[in-house]
């Protein structure tokens, strides 16, 4: 008798089931079975458990022994070279021209400018690189990202044509093995890529680094977040409810984006620290869980930290479960008491990184099993006595400057398996040229 091959088989919940059978399809397995295990299952006892799991093995073992079908396998051959974008006819009305988009679900849910033939030549004039060139394939779907198609997407986000190189960075900085896109296009938790930028083109694009720059109202900072979004979603193919599985999700996945407020901080920025020269521009990519504003008066250091670090340990962070990298966001009147008290950005991040240790028996105890299991490695035996750090080490606490006058600090979680990646933006920005 014939030996059979190797056999693929997906487990996912019920509730992932969607996302498992859109991921396969995408990859070329449009056939690949899936073993289900009902969901919820995470308040389920023990013996229950044990009762998932055993008719979860009989359902792998039934299915593998099932005949193969004339599953796809495209995603194992060569891939087709990239092509230029298809042109499709559309109303001329407007509204139409809505819901069109809305029925394609094209949109982020907000109205998006129609990206005519000549809306995206015209952006592509601020690149040298060729329209069908492959900058990267989003996950979770792989779509494929060329030159061609961020420029689409920048359109309808509504952004100036001078964007593309920076969005084009901005893509290579979120494909970074180490930022994992793929798990933050599909998770449960409320994630969302933020974009930080500096450098030159902060100025040469006005970015806002100051007042309400996280907030509404600069044209650069919403569409370029926009962008990276619709980017995200109709290229990666994370449509919410389908492949983006975030619970409640939260407004920043509309459009996170700032620039580091250079001129009021007192240490060397971002890029700098990350061994960048002051004259190159760059973005950062960071994936933020949300925002915590941390408005405190005092004018002592001391305090200062006492009260972030306070702020920082909670018992159901992903930071803490994981060893993550939470960021906090200065405004200059709090990074100037820090500088003031001869404080550099290390010595901050290192007090902080001490103060913030959480005692292990705070959090629940299925949240500290699972503590247990993740941090084993780096931590050894975690006990309920244990003093967990919020970070594996202190540098990678992020701290930028940016926002304008007031006493308010913004504390900003992360997904926590996620670490933020930087990229220079190709210096054909800056030149303006073709």
């Amino acid at each position: 008798m014939a030996k059979r091959g190797p056999v693929a088989i997906e487990i996912c919940s019920t509730a992932f089931t969607t996302l498992g059978h859109a991921q396969a399809k995408s990859l070329g397995y449009a056939d690949l079975p899936i073993a289900v295990i009902p969901h919820p299952f995470g308040s389920r006892s023990r013996d229950e458990v044990s009762q998932l799991a055993a008719t979860c093995i009989a359902d792998i073992a039934q299915l593998a022994c099932e005949p193969v079908s004339g599953t796809s396998r495209a995603a194992a051959s060569a891939p087709e070279p990239p092509q230029r974008a298809a042109l499709i006819e559309v109303p001329g009305d407007l509204d139409e021209l809505y819901q069109l988009f809305r029925e394609r679900r094209w949109t982020d849910g907000f109205p998006v400018v129609p990206p005519t033939a000549e809306r995206v030549e015209r952006m592509l004039r601020h690149t040298s690189r060729s329209p069908t060139e492959l900058v990267a394939a989003i996950p979770p779907a792989f779509g494929m990202a060329t030159v061609e198609r961020i420029a689409v997407n920048a359109v309808m986000a509504g952004c100036d044509p001078e964007y593309l190189p920076l969005l084009i960075a901005t893509v290579e900085a979120a494909m970074a093995p180490e930022f994992n896109l793929q798990g933050i296009q599909a998770t449960t938790n409320p994630c969302t890529p933020w974009l930080i930028i500096n450098g030159p083109i902060v100025k040469q694009l006005n970015i806002n680094s100051g007042i309400n720059c996280l907030g509404q109202g600069s044209w650069a900072n919403a569409t370029i977040g926009r962008a990276l979004r619709l980017i995200m979603q109709n290229i990666g193919g994370a449509l919410p409810g389908d492949m983006d599985r975030a619970t409640q999700g939260f407004p920043g996945k509309f459009s996170m984006c700032c620039a580091e407020n250079d001129a009021a901080n007192p240490w060397q920025p971002l890029h700098v620290e990350r061994g960048y020269s002051a004259e190159q521009s760059t973005v950062t990519v960071v994936c933020a869980a949300g925002t915590l504003n941390m408005n405190s008066h005092t004018k002592n250091a001391d305090d200062l930290i006492y009260a972030f670090a306070d702020t920082l340990a909670h018992a159901t962070s992903n930071d803490y479960w994981t060893g993550g990298e939470p960021w906090i966001v200065l405004p200059p009147e709090h990074a100037e008491v820090l500088a003031n008290a001869g404080l550099s950005k290390a010595e901050v991040k290192r007090r902080l990184w001490e103060e913030s240790k959480m005692k292990a028996s705070r959090m629940a105890p299925r949240d500290f099993m699972r503590t247990q299991d993740a941090r084993r490695t780096e931590l050894g035996v975690i006990s309920p006595d244990s003093m967990l750090p919020i970070s594996s080490t202190p540098e990678l606490i992020g701290l930028v400057v940016a926002g304008g006058p007031g006493t308010h600090s913004v504390y900003v979680p992360t997904y926590g398996n996620t670490r933020s990646a930087t990229r220079v933006v190709a210096s054909e920005t800056i030149r303006g040229n073709k």
